[in-house]
This record gives structure tokens, sequence and C-alpha cells, in this order.
């Protein structure tokens, strides 16, 4: 058999072992915790506070330093390891807070900068819609002024080419004193003038009238008479009335074939000249 008082030293000196190591963990670990509390915090160190060991009273939690105790130390129970990991659960737990935070964060964030940059798109459509349809009005208003300036130099080569209308036929209606209705002779004379101008084009009629008498008196009267001259064109051969030029001449005096002034009687006259443009190329 082994010597009892062996085994009763190897014992002892077990169990003077266990006891060095348990002291000197405490002192250990709280040098270790004033030497990290020490440490300078950062300015980006978030404002939570740091997590804090549990207060202990001694190794021994208040039990008694007998060998039972030690093997049931709470180390190895249950409610000291629940004390120790609750507080790494909840800061656990307020990450995952905060992870959810900053998620939905995120997502409301990419919310609106995809409606931001929707109508922002909008915005840009609708510019180059606007952008299109001021292109497009620009292009009828160039199309506008490229046609009135053609249509400018066009009268311009009419004003330019208008002495060159030479008389092609003139007649003359005789009215009685104080008539201006148109005779059957004078009708006559007037259709045997227009007829031929059927289809024509680069003409005009000048219509000139002579009335006896004083003042506006005479020219007033001398206007009913070519009045009556150019609704009978009008109307009876549809001579177009921007060809017709009207002149009231009242009791002026027309010359003579012979260059000496024509004496007219106690009625009215009317002088009704065909003038034709011969310039190649004018029309209407």
């Amino acid at each position: 058999m082994k010597n009892p008082r062996f085994i009763q030293l190897l014992l002892s000196t077990l169990l003077s072992m266990i006891l060095s190591t348990t002291f000197v963990l405490p002192g250990f670990a709280q040098q270790t915790d004033s030497n990290a509390g020490a440490q300078p915090t950062s300015s980006n160190q978030s404002a939570r506070e740091p997590l804090t060991a549990p207060p202990s009273r001694d190794f021994w939690d208040g039990d008694d330093p007998n060998l039972v105790n030690l093997v049931t130390h709470p180390f190895a129970n249950k409610k000291y390891v629940n004390r120790m990991v609750g507080p790494i659960r909840d800061r656990i737990n307020e990450l995952d807070q905060l992870t959810s935070e900053n998620g939905r964060m995120i997502k409301d964030t990419d919310e609106r900068a995809t409606q931001g940059i929707r109508l922002a798109s909008e915005k840009v459509s609708l510019a180059d819609q606007h952008a299109t349809e001021a292109n497009s009005k620009a292009q009828t208003a160039q199309t506008s002024a490229t046609a009135a300036s053609t249509h400018v130099q066009s009268v311009e080569q009419m004003v330019g080419n208008i002495d060159q209308y030479k008389g092609e036929a003139q007649t003359e209606i005789r009215f009685r004193a104080g008539q201006s209705v148109l005779s059957k002779e004078a009708k006559d004379a007037l259709d045997q003038m227009a007829s031929p101008l059927t289809d024509q084009h680069s003409y005009i009629i000048e219509v000139r009238g002579f009335a006896a008498g004083r003042g506006s008196v005479a020219t007033a009267t001398s206007r009913k008479m070519a009045d009556s001259v150019v609704r009978y064109l009008v109307l009876s051969h549809q001579i177009p009335v921007y060809r017709i030029y009207v002149m009231s001449l009242g009791n002026a005096q027309a010359a003579a074939a012979d260059g000496t002034m024509a004496r007219h009687g106690s009625g009215g006259r009317v002088e009704v000249s065909v003038m034709k443009n011969e310039v190649s190329g004018m029309q209407h």
C-alpha cells in the first residue's frame, strides 16, 4: 500500500497550487481592466458606455474556502455564466437593432435617391420635348420667312417692271348728263374689250371717269360712272378686282390724239384701257 502520509502531502501541494492560481487570476484581470481604462478615447468612439465586469467581493463570493466549494465554485455555475454573458448578449441585441435601423435608413435613402433620379429624368425628357418643339417652330418660322422673302422679291420685280405695261385696247363709254347707268351700246363695247381677256394673265385695266361740273360734285359723278363700268366687268366677265384701277378725274380734260385738250360735252364719259405686261415670266 502507498504511504498515507505521502498522499496527504500530495493533496496539500495540489491544493496550494490551485489556491495560488485562483488568487493570481483576479488580480491580473483587475490590472488588465485598469490598463484598458487608462487608454485615451478616440473622437470617433461611440457614445455608448463600455461593458463593465460585475463587481465581486472575493474569489469565494461568500462561500467557505474548502475543497467542496472550490470544486463547485461559481465559475462552473450556470448563474455565474449568465451573469457574465448577459451584458454581452444585451450589447449584441443593441448592435442588431442598430444594424436594422441603419438598413432601414439606407433603404429610405435609396428610395429617395431613386425618386429624385426619376423626377430629374422626367424633367430632362420634358426639356428635350420643349427643345424639339422650339426647334420645329424655328424651322417653321424660317420657312415662312423664306416664303415671305420670295414673295417680296416677286413683288419688287413686278413693281420694277410696272413701266413695262403697254396699252393693248381702249374703249370710251358715254353717259347722258346726270346718269350712271350703262346703255346697251356701252355694254356691247365692254363685252368686245373684255372677252379676249378670259384665261389671260399679266394685264391690268385702267378706268378713268370724267364728268361735267365743278369741284367735288364732278368728282363724285365721275366716280359713280366709273363704278358702273367696274361692276359690269367684275359681274359679267369675272375680271379680278385687283386688276382694275379706278381714277375719278371729275371735270379734268383728257389729251386728244393730236396733243390738244379734248373738250367734253354736258354728259360724262369713262375711258377703259387694257394694259398688258409683255415681260417673260410675269404672271398674275
